[in-house]
């Protein structure tokens, strides 16, 4: 019997998964991130390799009869060198037969249901919802980038956090999310007031802008504190309009939920009981896509009644 490959390629880690005809887990790897758009194209491609090594190590790598990779940033892979980068790194590490690329959204989606239809919400460092149809992402909502959007992301947190440090420094009303923000910046909790905020200021703005995301697990670890609380109720708020503003209305087919964000208490959890009270369509939260990247390769094959990964 034949098997069938699913990767997950995200920006800091990629997870490669064989499963035989049956759903079964015949083996499993992990490496680096492999988004093209935020790691070099021949290095994204190079870990998409070790991953797939360490997936097939014992395995007959000749018997792959499909294979499917879900990745971030796979609209890189329209410049046919970059393409032929991660063709070669699938033909490298064995099988023979062609590599499907979809989204890391689709790939989340199939992960999280069978149904051919509903909506993806990807709460991580950014944030996007889409709409599938028929296994295939059709339209997006969001996902903008933290210049434009990506509201209620993990890099808006992390952002909001500051704000509310700044703001309880000029009022003089430091609370228990402000110290940790500025401990994690690395400001002397001795200075005065004045000082503190700008050393504050300083700190952030010498880092990229995508490292405020390194912020948010404040917000969840302090949300007893009316300022976390605020934040994380305008990023539920935010969040939940996002996947709202990607279905049709009146839809009741799955919502599905992928990210760091969907499972850092309490959002997580007030995220789903928000999109509860608004719809009554079923919501299921993944940590990746790897499974249903490989359930969208053998339904190549098998059609739509596949066996579920186990």
């Amino acid at each position: 019997m034949g098997f069938v490959v699913g990767l997950d390629a995200g920006g800091t880690s990629t997870r490669a998964l064989v499963l035989d005809l049956d759903g079964a887990r015949l083996g499993a790897g992990v490496a680096g991130g492999a988004n093209p758009n935020s790691h070099p194209p021949e290095v994204a491609a190079e870990h998409v390799r070790r991953a797939l090594v360490a997936a097939l190590d014992g395995l007959d790598a000749g018997k792959v009869e499909a294979g499917v990779l879900g990745m971030a940033g796979s609209s890189k892979l329209t410049d046919p060198a970059v393409a032929a980068l991660f063709e070669r790194a699938w033909a490298d590490a064995g099988p023979r037969c062609p590599l499907r690329v979809v989204t890391d959204s689709e790939a989340a989606f199939a992960t999280g249901t069978a149904s051919p239809d509903g909506t993806v919400l990807v709460a991580g460092t950014g944030s996007i919802a889409a709409r599938i149809e028929q296994h295939e992402l059709v339209s997006t909502v969001g996902g903008y980038g933290w210049l434009l959007g990506d509201e209620g992301s993990a890099f808006w947190l992390g952002r909001e956090a500051v704000r509310a440090a700044l703001v309880a420094l000029e009022r003089d009303a430091v609370d228990d999310l402000a110290v940790a923000v500025l401990a994690r910046a690395g400001v002397p909790g001795d200075l005065p007031r004045r000082d503190r905020r700008r050393r504050l200021i300083t700190a952030v703005n010498a880092a990229e802008p995508i490292a405020l995301a390194a912020y948010a697990p404040l917000v969840t670890a302090h949300a007893a504190v009316p300022s976390a609380d605020r934040i994380i109720t305008a990023a539920v708020r935010a969040l939940a309009d996002l996947a709202q503003a990607a279905r049709p209305a009146d839809d009741h087919a799955p919502i599905v939920l992928v990210g760091s964000l969907v499972h850092a208490d309490p959002l997580g959890a007030r995220l789903k009981r928000e999109l509860a009270s608004r719809t009554a369509a079923p919501v299921t939260a993944v940590t990746g896509g790897a499974a249903g990247a490989a359930w969208l390769a053998a339904t190549k094959l098998l059609g739509p009644t596949a066996p579920r990964p186990t």
